[in-house]
């Protein structure tokens, strides 16, 4: 059985440092947790260090919008002391398994809950309901740390300290990291901040860092493109001019592969999308090395993807 704790072994500069001198000095078994993504698991094994043992339910590469739970998951889920998920619908039909079990009286936190709605997009493509993608804007994505340290001292009281001051020292990597961000961005003139990809995954992304976003399938991934949306892909490539699309990790690339062939725009690499990437597979980046099994990681290659295609 894979620990998604492990992942914190290469992250925030100096963040495990943080988490082995709270220690569990005295501590019993650590609280079991499930979590649903690869970046939810990331933000609980961050907040929670060495108190707790995350297994995560979904790996790299795999879309959240699809996934079905398996019986092994199931049990899982039966089995956690608590269980941290997304929300926003993000986790598509495993929601309703989550709202049942928390209706039984789970431990079961959407960890975007409490992100003000006046902050949260609702493209037209989705009518009704929000992006749920809000992990592409670091500044959001730290308002989801206050839920995780709640749920976790809700099951654990001993840790309420260890917990509150993870927390703290994420929330500041995490501004750390989206001031990298805006200085990274800033090489890529404004013209060219046209941002092509799968489907609807980085508009909080756009919003964050003033890119023209365009999904070329919408917000979901349950249906493909078609040809009259990857026809007008093309056609808006050469009107603007467009240098790069880029292709996603958990989404199919043919379409961006035909839209890139038809228009003449490169791939301009893949970025991670509703999956982080693979743990223990480094980059070097800005003289840094990066784990992209980690939601900094995963953060840093795609601006850095995307910046070096664009500018």
């Amino acid at each position: 059985m894979e620990l998604i704790s492990v992942f914190r072994t290469r992250g925030w500069s100096g963040f495990f440092a943080v988490i082995v001198s709270v220690g569990m000095a005295g501590a019993a078994e650590p609280t079991r947790v499930v979590a649903t993504t690869t970046m939810v698991a990331d933000l609980v094994a961050s907040i929670g260090g060495e108190r707790v043992e995350v297994i995560g339910m979904m790996g790299a590469g795999v879309d959240p919008h699809l996934y079905k739970a398996k019986a092994s998951d199931l049990t899982r889920l039966q089995q956690a002391e608590v269980v941290f998920y997304n929300g926003l619908n993000l986790e598509g039909r495993l929601t309703d398994v989550l709202v049942r079990l928390a209706e039984r009286g789970r431990r079961i936190h959407a960890v975007t809950a409490r992100i003000p709605r006046d902050l949260l997009l609702e493209p037209a493509s989705f009518s009704g309901h929000y992006d749920p993608h809000v992990w592409f804007d670091p500044t959001l994505w730290a308002l989801c740390v206050p839920v995780v340290v709640d749920g976790l001292t809700a099951v654990d009281q001993d840790g309420a300290e260890h917990y509150a001051a993870n927390g703290r020292v994420l929330e500041a990597a995490l501004g750390d990291l989206h001031g990298w961000a805006l200085a990274r961005v800033a090489l890529v003139p404004e013209s060219r901040r046209i941002l092509m990809t799968s489907h609807d995954a980085f508009n909080y992304f756009g919003r964050a860092y003033g890119f023209e976003v365009i999904g070329v399938q919408g917000i979901s991934t349950v249906s493909e493109a078609g040809l009259a949306d990857i026809s007008a892909a093309v056609g808006f490539i050469r009107e603007r001019g467009i240098p790069a699309v880029f292709v996603e990790s958990s989404v199919s690339p043919a379409a961006i592969r035909r839209i890139s062939e038809d228009s003449g725009a490169v791939i301009g690499g893949e970025l991670f999308s509703d999956a982080m990437g693979t743990p223990g597979v480094l980059h070097e980046i800005d003289g840094q090395t990066v784990d992209e099994g980690t939601y900094e990681g995963m953060v840093r290659h795609n601006i850095h993807t995307i910046v070096e295609a664009l500018r």
